[in-house]
């Protein structure tokens, strides 16, 4: 009958238990109703605005100490299983699990459940049981032995006697530890094989500590809210309600264990309202803010698992989202400090700026909010810019901020939570922030600025209406007097300098690739073992930086750039290994994007259009390239017969045609120098995608002359050396005032013959700029607009001109195209491409003069 009716009780345990916590929290629920109907909340207000700011940040410090006690558990856990766990990560593992089941726990289960998850990577399941179920026998002995504590003092020496009615509570709890140690002690079963006694002493002195601890806690809050009453004589009940609060298994005894201390409070006289505000305060800094602590621990600890299994995206996606809250609350705050700062009375009444003002920072004097305005600003610019040497000084602004906050009288807890919460998205973001310098671009550059124009306008329009007397808006108590408005007048002034300041340190030294001087014999080495293009040449120009890509310690490629603002414009298409253009453009971006800047590049072809635009970039056609196939190239026939009369002509006239070597005399050098100023008739001469005139640059190439029967040289172009049998191109064409009509059409039809013998199989005449760009209906918005450009733009540059003169001799147009990186403003890339090359080609930074002709000697200059 015994086993029927012990089968008949185990079948229906759950509903069983369901019965007594629901009948528990029927009794916790009436006996708190009435409690509250006895309260008074403006009593409770008064009791909570007592506290002070010391008092409660003590109590947060104490509170969280309180808790380290429990931490024994899991390292008593880990001992029983395989593996090594470090002990910062058992300490982050177990407050994690210990604020979770003070403030959750189902009986141990969510406690169970969340070791098991932490602890059980190398361990089976049956070990990761065993483990637990071992510690779990000890988490109440500490309360078991607080029992014989409060028996003690009750029946031996009369403190608490108000509490001798629950003595078969305190008596049950007190048997359950030496009865577990026996049990443990003397039981033979394997499960206890490797439960030592000093393990055991171990695991109990740690259940004493915590629950000695929290009892120690919440006498103390007891004694900082200047309660007087005997603390000793609560003991007793605190250890009841505990008892009641484990028995009942509602999560962290709420309820229970709070009904139970208020109405044994009030038996040692302490008032309700006192009680609950006690309670709560204890719950506050015992339970809840370890437990917030504790959430942030386990969705690091549970994010970084995920993160790891998702290669790290959302890791990314939570610090990014970090930077950019962090730059707009900087930017918020700089401009909420400026509006205050330049027209308070007018803020003061906006109801929405009244709303808005607590969630910035505020400092009380005058001149230093337009200060640390634009100072949070400018630091602004560097977090939004990723450049990490913003982080030290916006950590040293935020946290002067908190301290200046916490010391002042406007003081409130919720600026504190907001600028703490700020700090902390300042260290979720230190992982983007990654580049070494920051490059203005144009668009932050004029954000900036304005902020600055349009505060320093504001403030001088508000000073001169205030002094004479403007409306009662206007008439301010910050500009009551002249000095004070001066004073302010030169805090913005200090402020544009620290803005400047501010913005310089940002931008930093550049790295050395970026100031590389001119190298020719180091670009020749590179052409001659790969192989150049038709751009290759221009390296020579001098005016374009160059940057190289190495594999071990050898160069393989390089690129011809300019920087403007903060982008890198490269110039055609990567010189070198072509089999390692695809991972030097990615050394480039990684290099290029840690000092801030965006590639861009110009004039490149098809192939390696639609190779950046795997790597992130975005393109638009800019024109097309004539190429001559000088195999196939004849002037017999219809097409070139006007050709062919003009160099009948020429051949007439005794004109010669003639391709010469460098190097070239002083002498040869002048010629062409007096052909080069007639031809230019005083016009400025370009750079970058263009060649121009310059000594050293000629002489890197054979140059073709047109000669007249006296052998004066009338017109010349430089042969571009490509550095490869496929494709061949001039750069400079100039010809004399004399030169007779055609001159340039006889050095190009001399020059098809001549690329023909040299084994050529097309001759490159340059682009022509927007050539069938933007023709389709279909095409994009940007292109139909270059469309428009090229229709009617004939008064600025002569585009269908020139594709009208090449159209007369080219077989085939090539696309070229500008590829910028995805997110640049088309406007502003196309902007900054065309201030590099439309400029003077004598006004180029970093353009090398030579100094002194050197003659070529044995091979070298």
């Amino acid at each position: 009958m015994l086993k029927k009716f012990w089968s008949f009780i185990d079948k229906r345990m759950s509903l069983l238990k369901f019965i007594f916590v629901f009948s528990v929290l029927i009794f916790v629920i009436r006996e708190s109703a009435k409690v509250f109907r006895e309260v008074s909340g403006s009593q409770l207000q008064t009791i909570v605005a007592d506290q002070s700011q010391v008092a409660l940040l003590v109590l947060l410090v104490v509170g969280f100490i309180s808790i380290l006690p429990m931490m024994i558990y899991d390292f008593s856990i880990v001992k029983f299983l395989p593996g090594h766990f470090k002990k910062s990560y058992v300490i982050k593992s177990g407050w994690v699990v210990n604020t979770f089941t003070n403030l959750l726990g189902f009986g141990g289960l969510l406690g169970s459940s969340l070791r098991a998850h932490f602890y059980g990577e190398n361990a089976s399941k049956k070990q990761v049981v065993y483990a637990i179920s071992k510690v779990a026998l000890f988490l109440v002995s500490g309360l078991s032995v607080l029992c014989f504590e409060a028996l003690i003092l009750i029946f031996g020496f009369g403190i608490g006697s108000q509490f001798t009615k629950y003595w078969i509570w305190l008596a049950g709890g007190a048997i359950y530890f030496p009865a577990m140690f026996l049990f443990t002690r003397f039981n033979h079963s394997s499960f206890f094989d490797d439960l030592k006694l000093k393990d055991e002493l171990i695991m109990t002195g740690g259940s004493v500590l915590e629950w000695n601890s929290a009892m120690a806690f919440f006498l103390f809050v007891g004694y900082m809210m200047g309660i007087h009453t005997d603390f000793a004589a609560i003991i007793p009940i605190f250890v009841v309600a505990n008892i009641a609060g484990v028995i009942s298994m509602i999560p962290g005894g709420l309820g229970s264990f709070d009904v139970f201390m208020i109405l044994g409070l009030g038996m040692v006289g302490v008032g309700k309202s006192d009680a609950i505000v006690w309670i709560l305060m204890y719950r506050l800094f015992y339970y809840l803010l370890p437990f917030l602590v504790g959430v942030g621990l386990f969705i690091h600890d549970t994010g970084s698992k995920l993160n790891n299994y998702l290669n790290g995206l959302p890791k990314l996606i939570v610090q990014r989202g970090a930077q950019v809250v962090l730059t707009g609350f900087m930017y918020f705050s700089g401009i909420m400090m400026l509006l205050f700062a330049t027209i308070p009375d007018l803020v003061v009444e906006n109801k929405i700026y009244l709303r808005l003002f607590p969630y910035s920072i505020f400092f009380l004097s005058h001149v230093l909010n337009i200060i640390v305005a634009f100072l949070l600003i400018g630091l602004g610019s560097g977090l939004w810019s990723l450049n990490k040497r913003a982080f030290v000084p916006t950590v040293i602004v935020l946290v002067i901020s908190i301290i200046n906050t916490f010391f002042n009288e406007a003081f409130t807890w919720r600026m504190i939570a907001i600028l703490i919460i700020i700090l902390v998205l300042l260290m979720l973001s230190k992982g983007v922030l990654y580049r070494d310098r920051m490059a203005n671009s144009w668009g932050k550059m004029i954000f900036n600025s304005s902020i600055f124009f349009i505060t320093f306008l504001a403030y001088v329009i508000v000073g001169i209406v205030t002094h004479r007397g403007g409306p009662r808006s206007f008439n301010m108590p910050t500009f009551s007097s002249g000095i004070t408005w001066l004073l302010g007048f030169i805090g913005l002034l200090v402020a544009f300098l620290v803005l400047i300041g501010i913005n310089a340190y940002l931008i930093g030294r550049k790295p050395a690739w970026l100031n590389l001087p001119f190298d020719g014999p180091r670009i020749q080495a590179i052409i001659d073992k790969f192989g150049g293009n038709e751009d290759s040449q221009l390296a020579f120009l001098q005016d374009k930086t160059i940057f190289y890509y190495q594999e071990n310690g050898e160069d393989q490629v390089f690129f011809m750039f300019r920087p403007v603002v903060d982008k890198l414009v490269v110039m055609g298409e990567p010189v070198g290994n072509p089999e390692k253009f695809s991972v030097a453009i990615d050394y480039f971006m990684e290099q290029a994007d840690k000092q801030g800047y965006k590639l861009v590049f110009y004039e490149i072809n098809e192939d390696l259009t639609m190779l950046l635009h795997e790597k992130g970039f975005d393109f638009i056609k800019t024109g097309e390239t004539g190429l001559v196939d000088v195999q196939n190239f004849t002037l017999a026939g219809k097409r070139h017969r006007g050709e062919r009369a003009l160099m009948n002509k020429f051949d007439r006239d005794n004109y010669s045609f003639e391709i010469l070597q460098p190097p070239f005399s002083k002498e040869f050098i002048q010629r062409l120098r007096e052909i080069s100023d007639e031809w230019l008739d005083g016009k400025e001469e370009k750079g970058f995608s263009l060649g121009f005139f310059d000594e050293y640059y000629l002489n890197q190439a054979p140059i073709a002359v047109m000669k007249t029967p006296e052998g004066k040289i009338v017109a010349f172009a430089n042969i571009m050396s490509s550095g490869n049998s496929s494709v061949t191109s001039i750069d400079l064409m100039r010809s004399s005032a004399d030169a007779p009509s055609g001159i340039m059409d006889g050095i190009f039809v001399n020059l098809y013959n001549q690329a023909k013998d040299d084994g050529y199989q097309y001759f490159d005449l340059g682009m022509s700029p927007l050539s069938n760009v933007g023709t389709s209906k279909f095409s994009f918005f940007e292109e139909r607009i270059v469309h428009i450009i090229y229709e009617y733009g004939a008064s600025l540059y002569s585009f269908e001109g020139l594709r009208s003169y090449k159209d007369k001799y080219v077989d085939k147009w090539a696309p070229k195209y500008i590829s910028y990186f995805k997110g640049s403003s088309l406007a502003f890339a196309t902007l900054q491409v065309f201030t590099i090359v439309n400029r003077r080609a004598d006004k180029q930074p970093g353009k090398l003069k030579i100094i002194k002709y050197l003659p070529f000697t044995e091979g070298k200059w």
